[in-house]
């Protein structure tokens, strides 16, 4: 029986590899220890037998074409099964595992991202969870260049953002103010109207909740006394347990926040709704663990809300 049509070189493809990860076939070299012309010749024998160029000059550096993404990220996938046949064959590990490569849009709170990929690392079936922080705007480019399987975001994909992708809800919730049991007794009387000059610590002017938010203070004749703006929903909470404000928390997650940063519920704002969406590049979602975290978070996560 012969050697199939096309066969694969994986010296080659390593190559190929180490020199899209270091940026130069120099520095691919010094990995390596081997010669620059060996390195050169063997890159252009992989698009050779690819059909495609993979890699180009951009100033001192060498970067991907769009074909390049992808045989670079099956480049990554191989040889990291590849580690894995060694650690199982010296015993090291029980099996190989499946790989989830999650977008988080970085506006997305951490806590609410932790819930919602914990079913994913319960299924039978071993898995490598893999998780990428950044804007939608670059989320959704790595989505299209296949270097990530699922976005989950607190916004959805629109039709002006000019890429296919498609949209999956998975859970919607109103919001709650919380803060240490001081603060909580100091505006507790009258709420929300309370408020008005009450310290606050709120997320950056890029998350869709903030919109809401300003949008609902003005409605309420609300002037918030603003203690500080964040990026990182983590490190709020964290300024929140510290005392220096109020601050706003999923109803769905209130409990779980209150008891992790030892702060109090103060009141509830039903009008203001936050939408959760994992957002894929199909319109039916096929990956196990992808289904696992969505049906998990239409049953258990954000099950319907009770007064």
């Amino acid at each position: 029986m012969g050697l199939p049509m096309h066969w694969l070189n994986l010296h080659h493809l390593q190559y190929f590899w180490m020199v899209a990860r270091e940026k130069t076939i120099a520095r691919a070299g010094e990995v390596l220890h081997l010669a620059q012309p060996t390195i050169s010749a063997q890159l252009r024998s992989l698009e050779r037998s690819l059909g495609h160029k993979l890699l180009v000059k951009k100033g001192r550096y060498l970067e991907l074409t769009e074909m390049g993404k992808v045989v670079f990220r099956y480049a990554d996938e191989i040889f990291s099964i590849s580690r894995e046949l060694v650690d199982t064959v010296k015993g090291g590990s029980r099996g190989t595992s499946s790989r989830l490569i999650v977008g988080v849009v970085d506006a997305l709170p951490k806590f609410v991202a932790q819930r919602l990929l914990e079913p994913a690392l319960k299924l039978p079936e071993p898995l490598r969870l893999v998780c990428r922080e950044d804007n939608l705007g670059v989320l959704l480019a790595a989505l299209a260049n296949n270097e990530v399987d699922i976005i989950l975001s607190d916004a959805p994909v629109t039709s002006a953002m000019k890429i296919r992708a498609f949209n999956h809800l998975l859970g919607e919730t109103t919001v709650s103010v919380v803060g240490v049991r001081s603060l909580v007794q100091k505006f507790q009387q009258d709420f929300p109207h309370s408020l008005d000059q009450a310290p606050f610590l709120l997320p950056d002017r890029h998350s869709s909740l903030r919109r809401d938010l300003d949008h609902w203070f003005e409605l309420m004749k609300i002037r918030p006394f603003v203690r500080g703006e964040f990026e990182d929903s983590a490190l709020l909470k964290v300024f929140g347990q510290a005392g220096e404000g109020l601050f706003i928390v999923p109803r769905a997650l209130q409990s779980q926040i209150c008891r992790q940063y030892d702060v109090e519920l103060l009141g509830q704002i039903d009008s203001i709704r936050e939408r959760y969406f994992a957002i894929s590049g199909e319109r039916k979602i096929r990956h196990p663990a992808v289904v696992a975290i969505s049906d998990s978070a239409k049953r258990d996560l954000f099950a319907p809300e009770t007064k």
